[in-house]
């Protein structure tokens, strides 16, 4: 049972990674298509935008590509679940977020290289985020706001019950 489940998740990895390397040169071949043959975009931000999704892909790539035996054929590594949640579906949204950046450049020109800016903008909301859920949970736990590690307020018979 494990072993279907296994290679169930490897078929899928690999489907999913060969249509996320298509989708990749699709976008980036009409970019450099676009750039060369039909109006000039800047090919410098082209590099800025698209560096963070180059290192997304190969991440995704080394971590989520299964791995065969080369004598057998038999499936070595699965490779890690590409449709968790967190870190694994933040990188596939910094992938779309610049595909969509980059065509959008494409039909409507180099201003558009500022749509790439809700990435960072999305990472601090989610950490904003983050850091109001932990204060919340220090509040619960009986801490003050500021006060890391201070004994709840009052009698030692609240204490034990807290």
């Amino acid at each position: 049972m494990a072993q279907k489940a296994r290679k169930d998740r490897a078929k899928t990895n690999t489907v999913a990674l060969n249509n996320l390397h298509l989708g990749s040169a699709v976008v980036n071949g009409l970019f450099i298509l676009f750039h060369y043959f039909f109006k000039t975009r800047s090919i410098f931000w082209w590099l800025l935008v698209s560096l963070p999704s180059f290192v997304c892909q190969f991440t995704l790539e080394r971590t989520g590509r299964p791995s065969y035996d080369p004598s057998t054929g038999a499936l070595k590594s699965s490779g890690e679940d590409l449709a968790a949640q967190g870190l694994t579906e933040y990188m596939f949204d910094v992938i779309w977020v610049t595909w969509g950046t980059v065509l959008l450049v494409i039909f409507f020109g180099n201003w558009f290289w500022l749509t790439w800016a809700l990435v960072p903008a999305y990472g601090a909301y989610k950490g904003y985020g983050l850091m109001g859920a932990a204060r919340q949970l220090g509040q619960l736990n009986g801490m003050a706001p500021g006060a890391e590690g201070a004994a709840p307020a009052g009698n030692r018979k609240q204490r034990r019950a807290a």
